[in-house]
Order: C-alpha cells, then structure tokens, then sequence
C-alpha cells in the first residue's frame, strides 16, 4: 500500500496585552527559539481545546479563543536530523486568563511578553518561519470566526483506531 503524505496539525496562540504578545521561549533540537504557545492536535480534541490545552501547558495560562487568524503551512528541514515535516498550523486570538501556579511544559524555559518590533528584531531565533507572520495577520485584523470550525462527534466516538482513513 502506498504511503499517504500528512502534514503534522498544530494550533498556536497569539495573546497581546497592552501592545505586547505573549511568547514562550523553550530548548528544541535546534538550540534555544521563540515561538508562539503552539503545539500538537491530540487526538479525541477540537481544534478550540488543543490551543487551549497547549496555552495552559506551555504558559501555566488559561486561554480564551474568540477567533482565527489564520491557517498555515510551512515545512521545517533539521539538518541536525535530516527530516523534513509540513506543518499545518491553526492560530487563534484570544485573551489569557488567570495564571497558575504550576510548573511549564517540558523544554519551555520561560514566558516572555514581546512587543511586535522586539519579535521583528529576532526572528533568527524563531521556532517557525511564521511567528512573525501570525503576529502581523493579527494586527492587520486578520480574524475569522470560531463558527467556522467543526468537529464531528465521530471525532470522540469509537476511541483511538489507526485505521481511520475518513475522506
């Protein structure tokens, strides 16, 4: 049977307050990089709770989404490793709730709020060639409603199964 290519599915979170954006700075196989809280869909998961999910783990924040920046692609190649992986990555806008006392997702160093033109100035050390993308769609205005996400109940039916090919 031949291989069917997938992109790898994330979410991310842009969360600004008072001019500044709310970034993680965390240990990857590629040295130190910023990025947007952002990770992978889980299974059994919308779309709306992974970034949820990710926000809380990665900046010890609760997450409120009310809309979608955009959808992106983007392929990542480690030299280090010598793989290549396409991201399909949803973000999302939202506010941060309250902070937790609890300890961050493994690898994430630190939380760090940003202005846009601090982010521009090191884009050197970006997870992703679209945080800095992301960050100017959402300050163009770029929104799209929640409405237009849906997840099928066959998402949470059945358990985990390798074998669902759904077109």
């Amino acid at each position: 049977m031949p291989h069917t290519w997938r992109p790898s599915v994330t979410v991310a979170a842009i969360i600004e307050r008072d001019g500044r954006f709310l970034l993680i700075e965390e240990e990857t196989s590629e040295g130190v990089r910023l990025n947007q809280p952002a990770g992978h869909l889980d299974p059994l998961e919308t779309l709306e709770q992974a970034v949820t999910r990710e926000v809380m783990e990665e900046t010890a924040h609760e997450f409120f989404p009310s809309a979608l920046v955009g959808m992106y692609m983007s392929r990542y190649s480690s030299k280090r490793r010598g793989t290549d992986v396409t991201y399909l990555r949803f973000t999302f806008c939202g506010t941060a709730g309250k902070e937790y006392d609890q300890p961050l997702d493994h690898g994430i160093l630190r939380t760090m709020w940003m202005t846009r033109d601090e982010i521009a100035a090191c884009q050197e050390r970006h997870r992703s060639p679209i945080v800095l993308t992301c960050v100017d769609d959402y300050l163009a205005g770029k929104r799209t409603s929640l409405d237009l996400l849906h997840t099928h109940s066959s998402v949470f039916e059945g358990g985990l199964s390798l074998k669902t090919d759904v077109t």
